[in-house]
């Protein structure tokens, strides 16, 4: 099964960490499954004379042909091993959906020629599902009905492995609901669903990926704080309790972002090895309001805020204002030449890691620029200081400003 919350629009941002690889291991697919096809994991197989055809008629995937059930499922199969592996990004999505609803298609087929208790029955029910979940991924209203009313089929079915994973399925057209429409009051319903199957299980892969995405989702989304901090607080020590490496290693990395998402109201630490290889005294703020600006000289999105908190330093510096920027770049030398090239004024800290601050994974930064805003009396303002909301807030910090 695969899960793939959407994220509704935001501010721009580069990623530091992917979940997709932790997401890959934790979830389990089976030989039949569409998500072999978005992975690219299944090496090609022969090129076929329907394979021919269906490039010849602009489709990717051959037509779905009639035949036995084991037929049929053997089609899926090779669907999962593409004659010609999709090159791009817009190739892959495309082969996706195309061999997905070939899937479906095949699927009905055997589902209409064998018994609920067959267990051919089973595979093609969970083809289905897993190619239905695929189509309905990009937000497809119709499609989503579909996966919502097979899903609630199987969930009221015989087959208890089965009905799981439709539970789950429908656990996720619920959260992609919550992230689409942003009613987020209603979040906290499903957490605590969510919550009551990893206490049963911890070491459920398929919704234990259900959690970390909708906790990552909701971490991104404005307005979704309250809801994000909530989901991570529920999860985090049921992923403890695991007995599986990878679902404790990504209950640890939520726990990190946790440390993040609380911090309003609490002291942040800034510490860490400057450009020159001085520690930097943490002394040096204290009275003064400060933004940290978790940065990098290879992303866009950090390099288009400078002339901003550029502005402001200037504004507010001599009313004690200070900026430390947190660099994740891993060359030093192109940080000090970026530097001084830009003309940047504040200190600059460089996240080593070892005997440093590493301050970037010890508050669980995912995304850059993550911009935090500290108050004089030591505790944080606010996670989201960027463009127009510095602005705003310092504004109101320093009111007698001209």
């Amino acid at each position: 099964m695969t899960i793939r919350l959407p994220i509704p629009s935001v501010r721009p941002t580069m990623n530091l960490e992917s979940h997709r690889a932790i997401r890959r291991s934790l979830v389990t697919v089976p030989l039949l499954s569409c998500a072999a096809l978005i992975t690219g994991v299944v090496p090609p197989a022969t090129r076929t004379p329907a394979a021919a055809a269906a490039e010849a008629a602009g489709s990717m995937v051959p037509a779905v042909p009639d035949g036995t059930p084991e037929e049929l499922l053997a089609f899926v199969d090779e669907l999962g091993r593409p004659s010609i592996p999709p090159r791009s990004r817009q190739e892959k999505r495309r082969y996706a959906l195309e061999a997905s609803a070939a899937a479906v298609q095949a699927a009905d087929k055997v589902l209409a020629q064998v018994k609920p208790e067959d267990e051919l029955h089973v595979r093609a029910a969970r083809v289905k599902l897993e190619g239905l979940e695929t189509l309905a991924a990009p937000g497809d209203p119709q499609a989503e009905r579909n996966l919502v009313a097979f899903a609630q089929s199987l969930a009221a079915g015989p087959h208890a492995a089965l009905a799981a994973e439709a539970a789950v399925a429908l656990l996720a057209c619920e959260a992609k609901q919550i992230l689409r429409t942003g009613s987020f009051d209603a979040a906290s319903d499903l957490i605590g669903v969510i919550a009551e199957k990893l206490t049963a299980n911890a070491d459920d892969a398929k919704i234990v990926s259900l959690a970390v995405q909708f906790a990552s989702a909701l971490e991104r989304v404005p307005g979704a704080g309250r809801a994000a901090v909530e989901a991570h607080e529920a999860f985090v020590p049921l992923f403890e309790k695991s007995e599986v490496p990878q679902i404790r290693r990504a209950g640890a990395a939520l726990a990190r972002t946790l440390r993040r998402l609380s911090l309003p109201g609490k002291p942040m630490r800034i510490e860490g090895q400057r450009l020159d290889g001085t520690a930097f005294d943490p002394a040096t703020l204290a009275g003064k309001v400060v933004l940290v600006d978790f940065w990098a000289t290879w992303c866009g999105p950090c390099r288009a805020e400078i002339p901003n908190v550029k502005e402001q330093y200037e504004k507010y510096r001599d009313r004690g204002f200070e900026v430390v920027g947190v660099s994740i770049d891993e060359n030093h030398e192109a940080i000090a030449a970026f530097v001084e090239r830009e003309e940047i004024p504040w200190p600059i800290l460089v996240d080593t890691g070892a005997g440093g601050a590493n301050l970037a994974r010890h508050y669980g930064i995912r995304g850059i620029p993550q911009m935090i805003l500290v108050g004089r009396d030591g505790n944080v303002i606010t996670l989201h200081a960027r463009g127009p909301d510095l602005a705003e807030e310092l504004a109101k910090l320093f009111p007698d400003a001209d």
